[in-house]
């Protein structure tokens, strides 16, 4: 065996076997971008309109699996894993790389090979659905009706 194999062998050992795409796997919770149906982030996933559209993308798509953020809170996951349950949904919940933050992915859908999907934003998937009541403006109460009620 040649020193430079030797070394690769005993680094692919030590370090595991090196990552393609590594930041893109990280971002998507070990997958890449191209097998990505759906994606929502951990402030998405508060939002129970979602539970129906995500049922509606497990429908079309019968081969997809599920990555869960580890690292959202137990409520919110717990949530997920009974809805995913409910429908025998293979779901893996991944602790590496993710975090808790509003922006990050909570949830991702995802095939074994690549689908190119064009769009995989739950809000721009579902735009019209996504609006909720509290972007109404409420109106305004005059004088008369904020001192007495």
């Amino acid at each position: 065996m040649p020193k430079d194999d030797l070394q690769q062998h005993l680094d692919k050992g030590m370090y595991g076997t090196p990552l393609i795409n590594p930041e893109e796997q990280h971002k998507y919770m070990g997958t890449f971008l191209e097998r990505c149906y759906l994606t929502m982030t951990v402030a998405e996933m508060k939002n129970a309109q979602h539970h129906q559209h995500l049922l509606t993308e497990l429908t079309k798509h019968p081969d997809a699996f599920v990555l869960l953020n580890g690292s959202i809170s137990s409520e919110l996951q717990g949530t997920y894993v009974k809805l995913l349950n409910d429908q025998a949904t293979k779901f893996t919940i991944v602790n590496n790389f993710v975090e808790n933050a509003p922006d990050a992915f909570g949830l991702i859908v995802a095939a074994k090979e690549a689908v190119d999907e064009p769009v995989i934003d739950i809000d721009q998937k579902y735009p019209q659905l996504a609006k909720t009541q509290s972007e109404v403006p409420k109106p305004k109460k005059n004088f008369w009706q904020r001192l007495f009620h």
